[in-house]
């Protein structure tokens, strides 16, 4: 059983005069990846957020855990197989946030069956024995079958294979727990807002609370700059005055996804369109009791916390799925529309950087949608890119990259292979509504907090799962929650699912947490979010 996570006793251990051996800036997936291998290796560990773990573009996947086929199609099989068994792990170290899935590739032609198949064979036997299941061919019927909203017109049959899907906040949410009970110190809402720096070298940073606006110094032997889009802005405060601004590593591009009801796609497949009219890839996945569409690949040259899609990303969408679909979803189906902004990465190679990538470490020559670490003269280590199916692996290339230049002791990689989230224990698939499934072995304390009976929401097209008061308060005491949005986006994702219950369930879970937190907890701001997600252009 987890205590309760104090934010005074929190801040009062970040105030206490102490050199960190590691301080992370950022907390998506690789910063929060970071931390717990770091912690879990014995180094100290401090990790600051701006805003809310998961904030930006980790908590807006396409939910899957995989090997990357499209990358097989690339013939990068090393990168294949390090995913492929990355999502092994990811599995049995998640099993209540993470589960297997299986896909069916709809065949209109008599050639795209035995393609498609062999590949996907092919990507069985890569996986060998932490496959999650064979690949079938389809018939037509059968197809119809696993997909009984499949368009029917021209359907030769089919391809069924399986992979992984997940809840990325939650896994967030979960890496930091698990972090912070191994005694990593982590904070959410506190932005860091300069770096200290002696003599050229990166010795701590300065952070300031959100909620407060008390400031922070930090002493670190070794900083991370693991803030996904935004890592530019964090390498341009390690310069010194009247120098010029660094060339961005970072060529953001977005990708968009709605969000319909689950009858769009009844049932327990996920249907994978390999190739759309313009070449792109179309997931439409059952996920907590809806139907994920997605996604899109569109440059963007500015980095908005919460950025917009644009109107041909929804036409695109949309059109795609009434190709494939018999009930053409329209604009006024969608329950939410969000947009993640993936850092594609262009590492520098005139500051006498070390650059290397995620694919077999070589050295990163044109926009990579691997990860790539960076080491300055000063020491600051920059990390970016990559996926959430590798961030365990990503992490402990920081750290060797990190202990290679002598920033931190040397101490064997390894220590998170097998080592189970909090929480972790056999959950229900993630197609059913959100609901208890989703807190695993913590689910008995959950229900023992007041309002475990009390549904503030319940999903009316399932009439299963919703949200409780006691998840509202388990949320506050135990993850780190702090305003309506870490509630209702990330700890429960119903602002994912469907933004306008959302937006009514504001005030009520402000209430909440202005009990539990024992401070005013407003709605407002959310209601306004609620109202963007809940607009398509």
């Amino acid at each position: 059983m987890t205590a309760p996570l104090d934010r005074a006793s929190l801040l009062a251990r970040l105030a206490a005069p102490q050199t960190w051996d590691l301080a992370i800036i950022g907390g998506g997936a690789t910063g929060l990846g970071v931390a717990l291998d770091a912690v879990a290796r014995g180094f100290s560990v401090v990790l600051l957020e701006a805003e809310d773990f998961a904030k930006g573009t980790s908590s807006r996947a396409t939910k899957l855990v995989h090997g990357g086929v499209r990358y097989l199609a690339q013939g990068n099989v090393a990168l294949v197989r390090e995913a492929l068994v990355e999502r092994s792990t990811l599995l049995a170290n998640a099993p209540h946030l993470a589960q297997r899935l299986p896909f069916v590739v709809p065949t209109y032609r008599r050639w795209e069956q035995p393609f498609y198949g062999i590949g996907l064979k092919l990507y069985d036997a890569l996986a060998g024995a932490r496959g999650l299941g064979p690949t079938e061919w389809l018939s037509a019927r059968r197809t119809a079958e696993l997909l009984p909203t499949v368009m029917r017109q021209g359907l030769a049959g089919g391809v069924r294979y399986w992979d992984g899907q997940f809840d990325d906040a939650r896994l967030a949410v979960a890496l930091a727990r698990t972090a912070a009970a191994r005694g990593a110190l982590l904070l959410n809402h506190m932005p860091v807002v300069g770096l200290r720096r002696e003599a050229g070298r990166v010795t701590g940073l300065a952070a300031q609370d959100g909620e407060s606006g008390r400031r922070f110094d930090v002493g670190a032997r070794c900083v991370i700059n693991a803030t996904g889009v935004w890592v530019d802005a964090v390498r341009d405060m390690d310069r010194d005055a009247g120098m010029p601004a660094r060339a961005p590593m970072v060529a953001p591009s977005q990708g968009v996804h709605l969000v319909v009801d689950r009858a769009f796609l009844p049932g327990t497949h996920a249907l994978m369109v390999p190739k759309t009219s313009d070449g792109r890839v179309l997931f439409a996945v059952p996920w907590l009791g809806k139907t994920l569409l997605g996604t899109t690949d569109t440059p963007r040259g500015d980095l908005a916390l919460e950025p917009a899609p644009f109107t041909a990303e929804v036409d695109f969408i949309l059109g795609e799925a009434a190709r494939y679909l018999v009930r053409a979803p329209t604009r006024t189906d969608v329950r939410s529309v969000w947009v993640g902004l993936r850092p594609l990465v262009k590492p520098p190679g005139d500051e006498g950087n070390d650059a290397e990538g995620g694919e077999g470490r070589a050295h990163t020559k044109s926009l990579s949608r691997e990860h790539t670490v960076v080491v300055g003269r000063s020491g600051l280590v920059t990390v970016t890119g990559g996926k959430w199916t590798t961030y365990r692996a990503m992490a402990e290339d920081v750290l060797d990259r990190a202990m290679e230049r002598g920033l931190l002791a040397r101490r064997p990689a390894g220590a998170t292979t097998r080592l189970p989230l909090l929480g972790a224990a056999p959950g229900r698939p993630l197609g059913e509504p959100p609901g208890e499934h989703g807190y695993g072995s913590e689910a008995d304390l959950l229900r023992s907090l007041p309002g475990a009976t009390h549904w503030l929401w319940r999903d009316a097209e399932t009439g299963r799962g919703g949200l409780s008061e006691a998840m509202v308060r388990f949320a506050a005491r135990h993850e780190m929650a702090r305003t309506v949005e870490d509630v209702l986006a990330r700890r429960c994702r119903l602002l994912f699912l469907d933004a306008r219950e959302a937006a009514r369930q504001a005030a009520p879970v402000a209430a909440l947490l202005s009990e539990e937190l024992g401070q005013t907890v407003g709605a407002e701001a959310f209601v306004e979010l609620a109202a963007r997600y809940a607009t398509v252009p």
